[in-house]
């Protein structure tokens, strides 16, 4: 490779710092441009999120999220404890309430252990309940690698290595238009022009619509789900001491409510996943109508709703009735009551699905000879950052 080769990262989230970071990592000489339409970095998902390490528990065998997650934790922590950046490894339960799930669990637990995780234990009630005094359930699988950090310090330490090592962070710079040009790309934004001769379009929830621009056919569309979140007040903040999950129902494509311990202090509980009226839509009331029309005369979304019919209508019901949001976390911890909640943040989850209506899974990389395309970075993206940038790097094409 031409070591003095120019990247062009389309992306200011976690996924395309990471992917700057071992860039320059791996090619001092590089020149790299990271476009980021926000005015600062890590804006969207990798700060709207409930700032968890994950370990990896939940993931098929041979998976790539499997293998990232359980690689990214590890590169994650150290990066965290090097940089003095807030985390804390506090341990997770996954917890069985109902006999069905017990099967579930055990799957979980054989999931984790193929892929590596340490320190796994099956517990029965009595221990489980040692741990987290108030939750419910008849097992759990207690995860110690998994714990909690502060994902903004990591996008700003992130973007402080990068400029450190030479690279270029440019903010407020919204890509309009990509064309190829006498063999290398120019990126049009509101303001400038920028040239490269790779592009890795790390855009999150508009990554289908820079692949478009880039000349990629839309296989799969970015759909938004909203997930909201409430607090614990302070008052009923004992009843969970780190985090506490269910297991998945494999009817459902999402995971369910949870608690979470944050790092700088509260409890969350949450999410929902609820379809959202915009790619950024944190509020109920947030409308864009090109968002909309484009979800609309998607045939994958329709065919989403007629799959799981009874999820979407729950979930919804949820989103406006906090007594039936109240009844969902009380499956896991029963002491919970409706005054104890107060409203929280929310995030919004860039879900790729297909034309069938089937959510894409794992990480889906587009690798061209002269750009790379994210398609498909779901969680555990914000903890395996680290990894991704890594196994981007090894996948291009040069």
């Amino acid at each position: 490779m031409d070591t003095r080769k120019s990247f062009l990262i389309v992306g200011g989230g976690l996924v395309g710092l990471a992917t700057a970071y071992r860039l320059l990592e791996r090619f001092p000489l590089a020149r790299v441009t990271l476009l980021e339409k926000e005015a600062t970095v890590g804006a969207h998902q990798s700060t709207h999120n409930s700032g968890v390490l994950h370990a990896g528990l939940y993931y098929a065998p041979g998976s790539a999220k499997a293998k990232l997650a359980v690689t990214g934790i590890r590169q994650m922590t150290k990066f965290c404890r090097e940089e003095s950046i807030a985390h804390e490894i506090c341990g997770k339960l996954v917890v069985a309430v109902t006999p069905e799930e017990l099967p579930r669990l055990n799957e979980l637990l054989r999931r984790g252990i193929a892929n590596g995780l340490q320190g796994l234990r099956k517990i029965e009630a009595a221990e489980m309940r040692k741990i987290e005094p108030h939750v419910n359930g008849l097992a759990a699988v207690h995860v110690p690698e998994e714990g909690i950090v502060d994902y903004r310090q990591v996008c700003d330490r992130l973007a402080f290595r990068v400029q450190e090592r030479g690279g270029r962070i440019v903010t407020d710079a919204k890509v309009a238009g990509l064309e190829r040009k006498a063999g290398s790309w120019v990126a049009t934004t509101q303001t400038a022009e920028f040239n490269a001769d790779f592009l890795i379009n790390c855009a999150g929830l508009h990554c289908d619509l820079v692949a478009k621009l880039a000349g990629e056919q839309r296989d799969i569309r970015i759909v938004p789900f909203r997930g909201e979140y409430y607090y614990l007040k302070p008052s009923a903040q004992h009843l969970v001491k780190n985090l506490i999950y269910p297991v998945p129902n494999p009817q459902f494509p999402f995971l369910g409510v949870h608690f979470t311990r944050m790092i700088q202090g509260g409890i969350e509980a949450g999410p929902n996943a609820v379809l959202a009226f915009a790619r950024e839509g944190y509020q109920l009331t947030k409308f864009d109508r090109r968002d909309m029309l484009d979800m609309l005369f998607f045939p994958g979304l329709w065919h989403f709703l007629r799959k799981y019919p009874a999820m979407a209508c729950t979930e919804l019901i949820q989103s406006f009735s906090k007594v039936h949001f109240c009844r969902a976390l009380q499956r896991l911890v029963p002491d919970i009551r409706t005054g104890d909640l107060a409203p929280g943040g929310a995030g919004v989850r860039a879900q790729a699905m297909k034309s069938t209506g089937d959510l894409v899974d794992d990480f889906h990389l587009v690798v061209r000879q002269d750009a790379l395309h994210v398609l498909n970075a779901p969680s555990p993206a914000a903890t395996a950052s680290l990894a991704i940038g890594e196994h981007i790097v090894n996948q291009l094409p040069i």
